[in-house]
């Protein structure tokens, strides 16, 4: 579990909840509770308890449920007192090596997580693995809770941090560089959002280019394609990646929904930090769709390079078959001229002159040379370009 108290100014990481619980301990800010599903199996008392001092309200237990299940879609979900936003992130890569790290310790009362089935073909389709990560967004708390590895949690825990110190390091989200902190727990999710849409959006330039290079092959008229088993697993992926950005797009419309539902504010502070907060969740959604615009044009594309194989193999064939019965063709009377002079007839002109198997070869000859010439100037022998 981390723990971090967010203010305009600066952020801070707590070790532990019960301090925070107090009265007054967060005057001016605001909290990030960040958890795996263990974690927040083990400690759901304590956080109930904390929440209820906080905000007065706690999770409902369908919410909680929610929360600890792996298989969850992307969904959108509210109550009076907090928003629910599950978003399915990309899996952390793989170890390049097995056995190169030593497996992380697992709590005490925590059952071992199952591996899990490892996907076949390029690196690019091995990445499309997906777990959900849930947000609860109260008026003074953020809880997210994250898979176990919680590569993301920490990853932005860190930008978060170096961001409150004033380093040179990158900004919480690169779209927004007029507030480098986040001044509310709706406003950081949204960030934790973009930086999850970031990586379907490296994800897609890998896609691009495994799927250029397939593209190339298949369109190729002198290569053997073979990776037929990879490409169908291409295409699935891909199918299964467009679902994934259809959940997240209505996850994200239906709180841009519940945001534009609610009563205007009279303080004009806060009725420009919702404003703010509009506009950055019409950001999220835009770099959704773009990610889904994207996915549907790299499945038209593999779609196409597959249409193009085949026709461009069925071309090659009628050339092939083209140029045999030209052939055929041209031997055709050559047979015929072959056969009548093959006949057990005594008395056939030219068979007993001297000059009669010449004048037989040079008839041939003319006529093979004249069929030849008459299908290359009706271009039945010319070759297609390619």
């Amino acid at each position: 579990m981390r723990i971090f108290q967010i203010s305009s100014t600066q952020v801070s990481e707590h070790q532990a909840l019960a301090p925070l619980a107090l009265p007054g301990a967060c005057q001016n800010a605001f909290l990030w509770v960040s958890l795996t599903r263990d974690e927040l199996q083990g400690s759901l008392p304590e956080l109930q308890a904390t929440l209820q001092s906080l905000c007065d309200a706690q999770l409902v237990d369908l919410h909680v449920s929610d929360l600890l299940n792996d298989q969850l879609p992307s969904h959108y979900d509210y109550t009076s007192e907090y928003d629910l936003l599950v978003f399915r992130r990309l899996s952390a890569a793989p170890p390049a090596a097995a056995g190169a790290a030593a497996p992380a310790a697992q709590p005490v009362n925590s059952a071992p997580a199952a591996p899990a089935p490892a996907r076949g073909g390029p690196p690019a389709l091995r990445r499309i693995d997906t777990r959900p990560v849930g947000f609860a967004v109260f008026d003074r708390v953020l809880l997210s809770v994250h898979p176990e590895d919680a590569a993301l949690r920490d990853a932005f825990a860190n930008k978060l941090k170096a961001a409150a110190a004033g380093s040179a390091a990158p900004a919480l989200d690169e779209r927004a560089v007029s507030a480098r902190l986040p001044t509310s727990p709706a406003d950081l999710m949204l960030r934790v959002i973009n930086h999850i849409v970031d990586g379907y959006l490296d994800l897609r330039r890998d896609l691009s280019r495994q799927l250029d290079h397939w593209q190339s092959e298949l369109t190729d008229a002198k290569s053997r394609f073979h990776n037929w088993g990879a490409l169908m697993k291409a295409r699935q992926s891909l199918r299964h990646l467009a679902e994934i950005c259809e959940d997240q797009r209505d996850a994200v419309q239906d709180w841009i929904d519940e945001l534009e539902t609610l009563p205007p504010l009279s303080q004009a502070e806060a009725a420009r930090e919702r404003e703010l907060v509009l506009v950055r969740s019409r950001d999220v959604l835009e770099h959704i769709e773009r990610v889904l615009h994207h996915v549907r044009r790299l499945e038209q594309d593999a779609e196409t390079a597959v249409q193009m194989h085949f026709s461009i193999q069925s071309h090659r064939t009628n050339d092939i078959m083209r140029v045999l019965t030209v052939l055929t063709a041209v031997f055709l009377p050559l047979n015929l001229i072959a056969g009548i002079f093959g006949m057990n007839f005594d008395y056939i002109p030219l068979l007993h002159q001297a000059t009669g198997f010449w004048i037989a070869l040079a008839s041939m000859l003319f006529i093979a040379l004249t069929l030849v010439l008459v299908f290359w100037r009706k271009r039945y022998l010319a070759r297609t370009a390619r």
